[in-house]
């Protein structure tokens, strides 16, 4: 018999709105409930699906600017933050629709990822430790902004999509949660397709493969660059859009954003999108493993380990096209 401490669920309320983003079972921890192996072992899938989601979501706009300008967005956790907030901002402050303010915000988003890479980030472009620092620099100075304008504590929170929830077999599932998975499967479908059918899409996909091939074919490398800032940080606001109504805006979400994007990353293979979302399921189901039978307190660590036993066993990751990547991280 497995003693289960996270799946005692007292009412509607505690199972859906006020939990961690990124790993759902975290709200369950402290009530005590044996549960028997078959229904520890759905959970352990349903939950596992919803955190590897979630993880794909973080990491994807990282991802997706690595691949194509070969720059470590170290701010990628800030325009998360930010994003959640402009949000906020929009609901709270102008009034807006809710879906209104989602759309704003991610244009707003994405602009700022573009200026950050036209007046600061094209400056460094190729070299490596600039690189970092200055993007680095840019997100400390979004979040310790936002901490300094006032915008802390646990108060700042957004509406979930979709009320109500759902059982899957005995594990009780809300309906946001679905969403997430829905849609990240579809964003995932979406770049597929985008990188794959569209001009631009596979202007990308060649500065991702070759960039000197790709400059000799006529492709603007500081443009392709620039779209693909934007790019990735309209989906960090998508991701933020989507896991921050089931926690709380706070700055702190920036920094682990940020780690989860790396180790995602890492694992997966720098430059490797596709390895990015094979790597979120490794260290999803990783991460709620190790919820289950250990604490949820030891969530962070499982995606520290993971960057370092890759940096050790596999520097350049599973789908790592070039060893000489991870010297950048």
């Amino acid at each position: 018999m497995i003693r289960n401490r996270f799946f005692v669920i007292p009412s509607y309320r505690i199972l859906s709105l006020r939990d961690s983003q990124a790993f759902p079972l975290e709200q369950w921890e402290g009530n005590t409930s044996p549960a028997g192996g078959m229904k520890a072992t759905m959970d352990i899938l349903i939950y596992g699906l919803i955190n590897s989601t979630a993880l794909a979501l973080m990491a994807l706009g990282f991802a997706l600017v690595y691949g194509i300008s070969r720059i470590p967005n170290f701010a990628h956790g800030a325009l998360y933050v930010i994003n959640g907030f402009i949000v906020w901002s929009f609901l709270r402050g102008a009034g807006l629709n809710y879906f209104l303010s989602i759309a704003l915000a991610m244009v707003m988003t994405g602009i700022i990822g573009a200026l950050m890479y036209q007046f600061i980030l094209i400056r460094v472009r190729g070299m490596a430790i600039s690189e970092i620092i200055a993007s680095y620099a840019i997100g400390l100075a979004i979040l310790e902004g936002l901490r300094w304008w006032g915008f802390k504590g646990m108060s700042n929170t957004l509406p979930v999509f979709w009320e109500g929830s759902i059982m899957i077999g005995d594990v009780p599932i809300d309906m946001h949660r679905i969403l997430v998975v829905v849609i990240g499967v579809a964003v995932v479908g979406f770049l597929w397709v985008f990188t794959h059918f569209t001009r631009i899409g596979l202007a990308l996909r060649g500065m991702a493969q070759d960039e000197r091939a790709a400059l000799m074919l006529g492709i603007d490398s500081d443009r392709m660059a620039l779209v693909a800032m934007a790019f990735g940080a309209m989906l960090a606001g998508l991701a933020a859009v989507l896991l921050l109504p089931l926690g709380n805006i706070v700055v702190e979400k920036g920094y682990n954003v940020l780690i989860q994007a790396i180790a995602v990353c890492i694992v997966g293979g720098l430059g490797s999108w596709m390895g990015a979302v094979l790597a979120s399921f490794l260290i999803g189901f990783a991460q709620i493993l190790t919820t289950v039978y250990i604490g949820s307190h030891f969530q962070m660590v499982v995606a520290l380990l993971a960057i370092i036993l890759t940096l050790i066993l596999r520097p350049s990751g599973l789908f790592g096209r070039q060893k000489e990547l991870e010297e950048r991280v």
